[in-house]
């Protein structure tokens, strides 16, 4: 019996997801996941934790635990300009590895289009100077992540399909995402709550516009899970 997977960075991306579908906890051969069924299909669910270390050992974990036919790698992502609506879907072209310049072309859901193509930036980086984005920009990137390439690249040695959805919840140079506010999560993407308690206390002015991002982010990660559910249950993958 073979598997679709869904894969994304943080529980907040997971449990849209796991709701659709009315996905369970489980325990597969040793790692916790949740299970169920999409479109009459075995289906296996994880949070990897944020970048891509801990992306590409929980994808080597879940291949070993279970036959897997598609990865569907889903979740969030930050636009390279200052145009693009939170909201957005992000379906790309290519993926590239930002560290290592290794490019991964995903497969496309058959029959589904809308929202941006162009390249995903898969990188460890918090992105926000206005050189590098115009560079990417330049290149034809749309979007950055911190998990799809290293998912990509484990699926690719392992001759596992794999296609990508993500969702665009901020814009990387509009300053809202800085690097005190990257870190108050944990690595595994749970809130760091002395963190942001901490965060507050320095910069209590900043509550309005946490609330906003906040809100982005859960309404980036309902739609991602929405169209992950759509791009994987119709006539899957063009050959």
């Amino acid at each position: 019996m073979t598997h679709l997977a869904f894969l994304c960075a943080m529980p907040m991306e997971l449990r849209p997801l796991a709701r659709r579908l009315a996905l369970r906890r489980a325990r597969v051969e040793g790692i916790t996941a949740y299970a169920g069924t999409c479109a009459g299909r075995p289906a296996l669910a994880l949070a990897t934790g944020m970048g891509t270390t801990l992306a590409a050992a929980a994808t080597e974990r879940l291949l070993d635990a279970a036959a897997v036919s598609h990865v569907q790698v889903f979740g969030i992502a930050g636009a390279v300009d200052g145009a693009t609506p939170v909201g957005t879907i992000v379906r790309p072209e290519l993926t590239v590895d930002g560290a290592s310049g290794r490019q991964f072309v995903p497969r496309a859901a058959a029959g589904v289009g809308g929202g941006l193509s162009g390249i995903l930036w898969t990188t460890d980086e918090l992105i926000t100077g206005e050189d590098v984005l115009a560079d990417l920009r330049a290149r034809g990137v749309v979007a950055l992540d911190m998990e799809t390439a290293a998912i990509a690249e484990v699926c690719a040695r392992r001759g596992v399909g794999w296609s990508v959805v993500r969702v665009i919840s901020d814009r990387a140079g509009d300053g809202t995402v800085t690097e005190e506010v990257f870190r108050l999560n944990h690595g595994d993407g749970t809130p760091d709550l002395a963190a942001v308690t901490r965060y507050f206390l320095r910069h209590p002015g900043h509550l309005p516009r946490m609330i906003r991002l906040a809100g982005d982010a859960r309404t980036a990660t309902r739609l991602a899970a929405d169209a992950a559910i759509n791009d994987i249950a119709g006539p899957l993958m063009t050959p």
